[in-house]
């Protein structure tokens, strides 16, 4: 009897496999970096044979760690950063061009044609979506016409497009030989090119674009039978989920409750509110995105607020400021200051997204005297996150009419205790970590699990999940409405800078 469910985590700086057991709790674990290219200001590029290759590894090495048999091992699911668009040729398995990563801009001056020609909200009602760099939409667009002959290639169906989610299954499950072309309802959602309402490819969108459907995978729902690893890792186990990395963090918080809110504190940040079987289009600035499809169960859908830099600005006072050697530094540098000494961080590197969506701001360090020192700035990086992160709920607070009763939370930044209970300060509700905090990958594996019978059904996830650190907010109101007012302010310093 298979004990473990796998999950590959294929996020925007590296790639984990981790297994876990029916608890949910995990038995081990393995992780690999990946270059990050940038070729031009503004391009994000990623190699995707590196990623796969890492992907690999990082599940022959999780195995190994676990002393566990294939026959162990019940079912794969996989999640993914969204939008990182890839495209490939089907007969050799090779990309025609670096993967273009959900940051990269250089699709800047389509939407300032899209914008001047039918508004940024011409594809809401199809897409849930703004026009805006970020989708994959796009960067597809981008590729057919600067790679020479994919264009003709993709009409004479020799290319193949997916994100990463797309050429993983497609290797792992033959590739040349046979490999599964698919993608789930999550990632479909995240190209702009799928009907919220049919969960089709939406042939308006794709003339919109100038691009061929034949190209692009079929969407399926994010727990089901995909197809079986042809690879020397894990032979023949089913690979049963797929997910988008937030909609996967959505699942492993089991919001499975409409009104439900997690947050991904990751290299960016992302808002995720399940709204149930109701399609809620926003009126200010979020996303209308897909929680989740079961098998043949309705599809669940979901407000989202995306912000682009959360945890990739304290990487960024690392490697380009040097300010600290390590990112676990920063709150240690932070704690040597009470406050932040008026400064202000907005880190609209390439722009600013929920709920703003302006591609024309850029970063600024506002409210600087004689008196702030490098303390004040650590602090003001961990504080951009949690406004950001309050923009964002007061935006899906007036689209939902739902007020927040608390913030489940998740990622990488979780560990920073002082940047927690600033983010409890400022909404002014509990803010809880679970146990599990890997809950992106869980998640993935609960899709799979669920797809293969490893688990029964929801409730028997919900029943995993155990409350770890909690927060409760203790700040004065005057001083809660003080410091964000200093943050909208510095926020409008950073538009019309292109």
């Amino acid at each position: 009897m298979s004990k473990y469910v796998a999950a590959v985590d294929q996020g925007t700086t590296s790639t984990r496999c981790i297994l876990f057991d029916r608890k949910g709790r995990i038995v081990s674990t393995s992780q690999k970096e990946h270059q990050q290219i940038y070729p031009k200001p503004g391009w994000v590029e990623h190699n995707p044979e590196e990623i796969r290759e890492n992907a690999l590894e990082v599940i022959a090495v999780a195995r190994i760690k676990a002393s566990a048999a294939v026959e162990d091992i019940a079912a794969v699911g996989i999640t993914n950063q969204r939008e990182t668009t890839v495209v490939w040729n089907k007969h050799t398995g090779k990309p025609y061009y670096n993967a273009l990563v959900w940051q990269d801009t250089r699709t800047e001056s389509y939407v300032s044609e899209l914008e001047t020609s039918g508004g940024p909200d011409q594809f809401r009602e199809i897409t849930g979506l703004p026009v805006a760099t970020y989708f994959s939409g796009l960067k597809l667009k981008w590729l057919l016409e600067h790679v020479k002959d994919l264009r003709q290639d993709a009409e004479n169906g020799d290319a193949l497009f997916g994100n990463i989610d797309t050429f993983l299954i497609w290797h792992f499950t033959g590739g040349p030989r046979g490999g599964i072309h698919v993608t789930d309802v999550t990632n479909a959602s995240r190209t702009q090119l799928m009907n919220l309402r049919t969960l089709q490819w939406d042939p308006q969108m794709l003339s919109a674009f100038s691009i061929p459907e034949k190209m692009l995978p079929t969407i399926k729902s994010s727990s089901e039978v995909y197809g079986h690893m042809q690879t020397e890792v894990l032979p023949g186990v089913p690979i049963a989920g797929d997910l988008g990395d937030q909609h996967a963090a959505l699942v492993g918080q089991v919001c499975f409750s409409p009104g439900m809110v997690k947050n991904t504190y990751g290299t960016g940040c992302f808002m995720v509110m399940n709204t149930g079987n109701e399609l809620k289009l926003s009126k200010n600035g979020l996303l209308t995105t897909i929680s989740y499809q079961f098998g043949n169960e309705p599809v669940q859908y979901a407000l989202e607020g995306s912000i682009a830099i959360g945890g990739a600005l304290v990487q960024w006072l690392r490697d380009n400021l040097g300010l600290i050697k390590d990112s676990n530094e920063i709150e240690a540098l932070a704690r040597t200051v009470d406050d932040n000494g008026g400064a202000y961080f907005v880190p609209a590197f390439s722009g600013l997204y929920a709920p703003y969506w302006r591609t024309d701001a850029r970063g600024v360090i506002a409210g600087l005297t004689r008196y702030v020192n490098k303390g004040h700035i650590a602090r003001a990086v961990l504080e951009a996150t949690a406004y950001q992160t309050m923009d964002v709920v007061r935006a899906m607070e007036q689209d939902s009419g739902i007020p927040l009763a608390n913030l489940r939370v998740d990622g990488g930044m979780v560990a920073n205790r002082l940047l927690m209970q600033f983010q409890a300060d400022m909404l002014d509700v509990q803010v809880i970590a679970p146990k599990v905090t890997e809950t992106t990958a869980l998640g993935a594996a609960y899709a799979a699990g669920l797809a293969v019978g490893f688990w029964s059904d929801k409730d028997e996830l919900k029943k995993n999940w155990v409350s770890g650190a909690s927060y409760e907010a203790d700040m004065d109101n005057a001083k809660r409405v003080k410091l964000y007012k200093g943050w909208k302010k510095a926020i409008s310093k950073s538009l019309d800078w292109l």
